[in-house]
């Protein structure tokens, strides 16, 4: 197999061998200049197209949400407990007193600023026990937080019917809150009782 290559014969300028290099050299600075303009620009334009606040996204981030509450409250409980500790978050969610998504009536509290100037929840002063008790919040039991979030994806979707009877509350027989008496008891699930 034979290589077929072509020559361009190139003849000088009129002006001179000097001449034309110094074309050629102002020639790529020029090329080189208007791709670094081309560059810059790009720069420019991804900078101007970013939000002035940069936030964090999770899709799953609500269903994480729920899990942990789910997790918490009645990681001990069978399959209606837990259902039922998620309808509670549901029904808060689409009543007019609470936040309008899962995550804020889950962290729903009362808050202060720390030593370190970090947001803290107040102890004991949040609407879920656990998220201001003074522990960790991080599942610890995999398996039983695995089933937590299924749960929780599978009460987003809807798949279970609201087995609290529109509860908005609930605590443990082991407890007599203030407001029980303010509200409506609608039904008992395991180790809670819920309002409405």
């Amino acid at each position: 197999m034979e290589l077929i290559t072509t020559e361009i014969d190139m003849q000088p300028s009129k002006w001179g061998k000097a001449i034309d290099e110094e074309v050629k050299y102002k020639g790529s600075l020029v090329f080189k200049s208007f791709l670094a303009g081309m560059g810059f620009g790009a720069l420019l334009m991804f900078i101007l197209l970013i939000p002035q606040k940069v936030q964090a996204f999770d899709e799953n981030g609500e269903a994480v949400c729920l899990a942990k509450n789910i997790y918490f409250e009645a990681g001990n409980q069978p399959l209606a407990g837990k259902v039922a500790v998620a309808q509670v978050v549901i029904n808060r969610m689409e009543h007019a007193s609470y936040p309008k998504d899962i995550c804020g009536v889950v962290y729903q509290a009362k808050w202060r600023t720390n030593w370190k100037g970090e947001d803290v929840p107040v102890r004991h002063q949040c609407q879920f026990s656990w998220f201001c008790d003074g522990k960790s919040d991080e599942p610890l039991d995999t398996d039983t937080f695995f089933e937590s979030y299924t749960i929780a994806q599978d009460v987003i979707m809807g798949k279970y019917p609201d087995i609290t009877e529109g509860a908005t509350h609930y605590h443990s027989i082991m407890v007599d809150p203030y407001w029980s008496d303010s509200l409506n008891e609608t039904v008992q699930i395991t180790d809670h009782i819920f309002y409405r």
